[in-house]
């Protein structure tokens, strides 16, 4: 049975994914899929979050060890998560029998004012400085979707009053995914890139630029923004299909 671990971004929790898990998992039958909340975020938003990416890893690391789950796991991970999935690769690839990045962006690869649009500084200013949950999710919700939803955004602000990201937490977060640079050499698995056309927060440059540098596969939503699988969960989990489809036929055609 394959495992997939499914991480969320900047200040995100497993309950930001909201009907994605169930839409990946009618497309992956069989599957068991986990969503895992970064220290500083969710359930676990009385922590402290990591100053570096390589200690987020080594926190879910020890999260699934705990919880008595082992590899290899297939792990889907957006923006910050996205880079915690490829730095476990790197650091540690017998554990990670593939990736699925969405809408992520690295130093040394993507120049800063495409990791980061412009345009989105005054909504991320909002975001980090304002104690209400309906303004600060409402400004998250406008900046990562194409599409918002406003019963998505009732279901964030409960979200938000249940397990709040301290100010502290959310600048260690974004000085980590800032910092981040892409390893100098791919890890050896399998991985697709996915990005949203109209994501305003990061460039879709940086998708096209990571998949182009590693030689991966990549699909582009022409219609999705940020928050790729809330604008197009159907989508996303139909190219991860295809993806695991091909991948299959590659590796029967070379034994």
């Amino acid at each position: 049975m394959a495992t997939w671990l499914l991480l969320r971004g900047l200040t995100r929790e497993s309950g930001h994914w909201g009907e994605f898990p169930a839409v990946l998992a009618a497309r992956l039958p069989g599957a068991r899929i986990l969503a895992l909340d970064l220290p500083g975020n969710g359930a676990r938003h009385h922590e402290a979050s990591p100053p570096t990416v390589d200690a987020m890893v080594a926190a879910c690391r020890a999260q699934l060890q705990a919880q008595g789950i082992r590899g290899p796991l297939h792990i889907l991970a957006m923006s910050l998560g996205a880079m915690v999935a490829v730095a476990w690769a790197a650091a540690h690839p017998a554990e990670v029998a593939g990736a699925v990045l969405i809408n992520t962006s690295f130093a040394g690869l993507s120049p800063f004012h495409r990791r980061l649009r412009p345009a989105g500084y005054p909504a991320l200013l909002g975001v980090l400085t304002s104690r209400d949950a309906r303004e600060r999710e409402a400004a998250i919700l406008r900046l990562t979707s194409a599409r918002a939803d406003p019963a998505v955004l009732e279901a964030w602000i409960a979200l938000r009053r249940r397990h709040p990201v301290s100010t502290a937490n959310a600048l260690r977060q974004l000085a980590a995914a800032a910092r981040f640079r892409l390893p100098a050499r791919r890890p050896p698995l399998p991985m697709l890139v996915l990005g949203g056309r109209r994501d305003a927060l990061v460039d879709p440059h940086c998708s096209r630029a990571l998949a182009a540098h590693w030689q991966l596969a990549y699909a582009e939503h022409p219609g999705a923004g940020h928050d790729l699988p809330l604008d197009d969960g159907a989508w996303v989990a139909a190219r991860i299909g295809e993806w695991l489809d091909a991948h299959a036929v590659l590796q029967h055609a070379a034994e």
